[in-house]
C-alpha cells in the first residue's frame, strides 16, 4: 500500500468517526441494554457501510452518508412514532411481561419469552437474589433485562399491588390492564384524578400509584391544561 493510499485510508477513516459520533448523537442517549430491535439493526447497519466506505478505496467516501442519513432517518421517525401510537410501540419495542406475580412463576409468560428457568435464576442471581422464594415480582423488560421486586410486608394496597408502581395513564391513554388488577375501573379513576385538581386522564402524559398509595401524575401540556381548568 502507498503513501497515498494509507494517508487516504486514514482520512477515510477518521471521516466516518466523526459522521458514526454525530450520528449515533442525534439518535438520542440510551444505554446499550435499552436498544430497541430497530436501534440495534440501525447501529450494526451503519458499521457495516462505515466499513465499506474505509475499505473501498475508489469510492468517494462521502457517498456512505447517504445510507446513515437514511438510516438515521428511519430510527427518528420510528421513535416519533412510538411516542404518539402505544399501539406501535408496544408491537415495534414489545411489551414488559410479568414472570412472577406474587411469588408464582408464570411457565407461559416464560416460554412466550423464551426464558428458561436456568436464565431466571441467573438474574436473580445477578440482581442478589438468594431464592425465588424472596421475589414477589419479577417483570420481563423490553430491553430483556429482569426487574426484580423483594416481598416486603410493609407494602401492599389491598394486596392488588404488592410493591409493584402500576402506570394508570400513559400518554393520554387510561390502562385498562392496571385498573383490573386494583379490582377498579375507569370511573373511579377519573374521580380520582380530579379529586386531585388534574383535568380529564387525556391531558395528562403519565399517572401511576405505588405500593404506599402515591400518586404521580404529569401533565402532556401545561398550556393546554390550564386552559381547561
Amino acid at each position: 500500500m502507498s503513501f497515498e493510499e494509507s494517508l487516504l485510508l486514514i482520512v477515510r477513516t477518521l471521516f466516518s468517526y466523526v459522521v458514526i459520533i454525530v450520528t449515533f448523537r442525534l439518535m438520542g442517549k440510551r444505554e446499550i441494554g435499552e436498544l430497541s430491535l430497530l436501534d440495534m439493526v440501525v447501529f450494526i447497519m451503519i458499521a457495516e457501510v462505515a466499513v465499506i466506505s474505509i475499505e473501498d478505496l475508489e469510492q468517494f467516501f462521502a457517498y456512505g452518508v447517504i445510507p446513515m442519513t437514511v438510516l438515521l432517518l428511519i430510527q427518528r421517525l420510528t421513535a416519533w412514532l412510538s411516542l404518539k401510537s402505544p399501539k406501535f410501540r408496544a408491537w415495534f419495542d414489545g411489551k414488559p411481561s410479568i414472570i412472577i406475580t406474587q411469588g408464582k412463576i408464570d411457565e407461559y409468560e416464560m416460554k412466550k419469552n423464551r426464558l428458561n428457568f436456568d436464565d431466571l435464576l441467573q438474574q436473580l442471581r445477578e440482581n442478589g437474589t438468594e431464592s425465588i422464594n424472596d421475589v414477589d415480582y419479577a417483570i420481563l423488560e423490553a430491553s430483556g433485562k429482569l426487574s426484580i421486586i423483594e416481598k416486603d410486608q410493609d407494602h401492599s394496597i389491598g394486596n392488588h399491588i404488592d410493591g409493584l408502581v402500576l402506570p394508570l395513564v400513559v400518554d393520554g391513554r387510561i390502562q385498562d390492564q392496571a385498573l383490573e388488577q386494583l379490582g377498579k375501573d375507569s370511573t373511579w379513576l377519573i374521580q380520582q384524578i380530579k379529586q386531585r385538581g388534574y383535568p380529564e386522564p387525556k391531558y395528562l402524559s403519565f399517572c401511576s400509584i405505588d405500593a404506599n398509595n402515591q400518586w404521580y401524575i404529569d401533565i402532556k401540556n401545561e398550556r393546554g391544561w390550564d386552559k381547561t381548568k
